[in-house]
């Protein structure tokens, strides 16, 4: 690999410094069995320009090792997969910052530099991410402290401005005035099934949806697990396992996901995202990059809020969401 930057010592110092920073790189320890990726979703400010660029790390059971840059156009919905040698991968272990041959992803922007598509977009307003403290590193909560979770969850950011451009094919893709979120895993490989949800485009500025359930190893076994984050006005409403939530509803068909959900305190949030046709993604297995995840970029998501005593406190539909079904959803749906 490339020389690290921001690395950090394979003692429990430099597992507690990862740990509090999940939006940096948990490799540097790493040579088998191990992958990292960053989503960076970019929207242009017209809705018409969706981009979902992925930079990572995969290393094999066997010392095979790749770096890779993909990249989703949700206009289209064509996806494609650039493999760098491993020794053009570099990341900080304490801050997003991540270089892939001459591309550059971090907190203050992208720099592409990939055949067909060349250009710098800048984060023109500060990240917001999901809240770390001692006791709740992330998104994962507490779970993000357990060393041997098959797959790890960091959000970046709910949503931020954008300003700058990128040429595809030769085209100009303004996304000044746009929006930004950008969300990572690493681990060993993606849950057997999954259903992952996200939209930052509702009528009020600055509001955000990430949603996911999977079903998760736990020891000799396994459990249906779910995180949901609604950012709104500045604040933070969580659904999770580790919260005390309970899901209520949980039902896929062809044209929807259906999944509704209680808190500790009664609050209720229902989801219904529209599915979609969109394109296929790499995702880790265990031996390989050659999962085929179909993700789109043109779902929407109808979300209602109400209180313990039925008081509605958000209802509004995102759009240019993000959706991912894999894995066998039966079990998931019948966990």
């Amino acid at each position: 690999m490339k020389d690290s930057f921001g690395s950090v010592r394979r003692t429990v110092e430099g597992h507690v410094q990862t740990t509090m920073h999940p939006a940096g790189f948990h490799g540097d320890d790493k040579t088998k069995n191990f992958f990292e990726g960053w989503y960076v979703k970019l929207i242009s400010a017209d809705r018409s320009r969706r981009l979902a660029l992925i930079p990572g790390i995969f290393l094999g059971p066997d010392g095979e090792a790749d770096a890779f840059v993909q990249v989703l156009d949700g206009a289209t919905g064509r996806s494609w997969y650039h493999q760098f040698p491993r020794e053009e991968f570099a990341a900080n272990a304490l801050e997003f910052d991540v270089h892939v041959g001459s591309n550059r992803f971090s907190s203050a922007g992208v720099h592409l530099d990939l055949p067909g598509l060349t250009g710098d977009v800048r984060y023109a307003s500060a990240l917001t991410p999901w809240p770390v403290t001692a006791t709740s590193p992330g998104i994962m909560g507490w779970y993000g402290w357990v060393p041997t979770m098959e797959c790890y969850h960091g959000l970046v950011s709910f949503d931020h401005d954008l300003e700058g451009s990128l040429i595809l094919d030769g085209e100009r893709f303004d996304f000044t005035g746009g929006r930004g979120y950008i969300e990572k895993d690493w681990g060993q490989a993606f849950p057997s099934a999954y259903v992952w949800m996200q939209s930052n485009h509702f009528s009020t500025p600055g509001t955000s949806l990430s949603a996911s359930m999977a079903i998760i190893p736990w020891r000799r076994s396994a459990f249906r697990g779910f995180i949901v984050g609604l950012w709104h006005r500045g604040e933070l409403v969580k659904f999770a396992n580790y919260t005390g939530a309970k899901a209520r509803h949980f039902e896929i068909d062809d044209d929807e996901v259906r999944w509704s959900m209680t808190s500790r305190s009664g609050m209720h949030l229902g989801l219904t995202a529209d599915r979609v046709s969109g394109g296929l993604l790499h995702a880790p297995v265990r031996t390989q990059m050659h999962r085929r995840v179909e993700e789109t970029l043109d779902s929407t998501i109808r979300v209602r809020l109400t209180g313990r005593d039925g008081r509605v406190i958000f209802d509004d539909v995102g759009t240019c969401a993000g959706l991912e079904v894999h894995g066998d959803l039966t079990a998931l749906a019948d966990f």
